[in-house]
Order: C-alpha cells, then sequence, then structure tokens
C-alpha cells in the first residue's frame, strides 16, 4: 500500500493582531514553497482562527503537527497534547523551534537590517514563562546568539521571567554601551513585539516572520519528528502503522 505524505500542520498560538494573523499566514507560504506538493495547514491553539482543535479532525490521512512557538512551557507541555489527545491521536508531534542555529541566523540578519552596531548591547526580548524549562530555551538563545555576534547577549521577558524586559533595559542603560539593541524573539507583530518596541531600545529587530530559515527549521522539526516515529514502529511491532 502505498503511504500518504504527511500533512504539516502548523500550531501557533494565536494573536488579536491583523498584522500578526498576517505575518504567521506569511510564513505558512514560505514553508509551502519550499516543498511544493506537500500539504501545509496554519491553526492556532486560541483566539485566532482556524483553531487547531477545528483542523485536526478534517485533514484526511497522517498528520505531523509543528508547533510554532520558540520555547517550551505551558501551550508546549500542556494544551498542545491535549488538544491531539482529543482529537487527533494518531497524529505525530514534532519539537517546538527553538533553540535552533537556524533562529540564531535570522536573529543575526534581522538585527543587521535594523543597524546594529558594533559597539550596541544587545537584549534577546521574549515574551516569557512561568515555566522555568521555556526560559531556559530563551537563555540558550540568547547564548548561541552571543557566540554568533561574539558579544555578550542578556536573555529577557516581557511577561514572566527574570530579568524582566524593564530590568535589563535599566541594568544596561548604566554601561558604558551606546544604546541598546533588542533582538525580536518573537514570531510576528502583535502584544508581545508591542512591549519590545515601547522599551526605549535604540532599535529593535522585526520579528521572526517568514524568514526563510524559520521555514527550514520547520521542515526539520517535521523530519525529525517522522524519523522518530519510524524508528519506533521498527523497534515496536505493536504500533499502530497507519498514524505513519
Amino acid at each position: 500500500m502505498i503511504e500518504r505524505t504527511p500533512t504539516l500542520v502548523l500550531a501557533a498560538h494565536g494573536t488579536r493582531s491583523a498584522a500578526g494573523e498576517s505575518t504567521l499566514s506569511a510564513l505558512a507560504e514560505t514553508v509551502r514553497r519550499a516543498r511544493p506538493g506537500h500539504r501545509v495547514e496554519l491553526s492556532y491553539l486560541e483566539i485566532s482562527s482556524p483553531l487547531l482543535s477545528d483542523v485536526l479532525p478534517a485533514v484526511r490521512g497522517p498528520v505531523v503537527v509543528v508547533p510554532l512557538l520558540l520555547a517550551g512551557g505551558y501551550h508546549a507541555h500542556i494544551d498542545l497534547p491535549e488538544v491531539i489527545a482529543s482529537r487527533r491521536p494518531d497524529a505525530v508531534i514534532a519539537g517546538w523551534l527553538g533553540p535552533h542555529r537556524l533562529l540564531t541566523s535570522a536573529l543575526v540578519r534581522k538585527l543587521a537590517r535594523a543597524g546594529l552596531r558594533a559597539t550596541d548591547a544587545v537584549v534577546l526580548g521574549a515574551a516569557g514563562s512561568s515555566d522555568p524549562s521555556a526560559l531556559a530555551d530563551v537563555r540558550a538563545a540568547a547564548h548561541r546568539l552571543a557566540v554568533r555576534l561574539a558579544r555578550p547577549v542578556t536573555a529577557a521577558f516581557a511577561s514572566a521571567g527574570s530579568p524582566s524586559l524593564e530590568e535589563a533595559m535599566e541594568r544596561l542603560g548604566s554601561t558604558p554601551a551606546a544604546r541598546v539593541a533588542i533582538a525580536s524573539y518573537v514570531l510576528a507583530p502583535g502584544h508581545f513585539h508591542d512591549r519590545l518596541a515601547a522599551a526605549g531600545a535604540g532599535l529593535v529587530s522585526d520579528p521572526l516572520g517568514p524568514d526563510p530559515d524559520v521555514a527550514a527549521l520547520i521542515w526539520h522539526r517535521y523530519d525529525t519528528a517522522l524519523a522518530r516515529r519510524h524508528r519506533l514502529a521498527r523497534h515496536s511491532p505493536g504500533l499502530h502503522r497507519a498514524s505513519l
């Protein structure tokens, strides 16, 4: 029997920003163009439409869900698995996006386009989370960026997490750096990017958006999830192969 190529379902958080939804749609289109012939569906965990809970049962054949989340946390560990368990238990769940060298490359390009200078102090501005593992993911991303830029990078958070964006800005404002540059560690415009833009930095890079490296990373997560499922199937004869 010929096996269908699994549909890629992108699971974003959701936003009340029309610009944010437009950016995520553009990202989904960039992902489609990267692999013509593959079916790609964009969905949301909440707020925006269509909801993941509605998209999953409507897709025929095997499914791989890639969370459009830059770090772990409640949505990655609790919310998303619960939706999949209730609506599409045969779906393969891929890992969230960050940290990864492809995101680092995208961040470096965004900063360069925004006008980053060699004397700037750099902050990686993220949404934040009450989950320590999610904060650790962001700090790991900041470390990767620091290595690429060959200068310190401070991870700071617009909501939960320490240091807060305000604390980081105050601390760096007292250093000899000419100005502070914020690397926006969000995927699309919306509440959190607005917080970064209003922090008083000398420059704030654009959200990651429909960057080719972000699209490449999404397909990498898709491929890795499928490879892991196939390995499990080979070593576990009882695994339901129709889900592959």
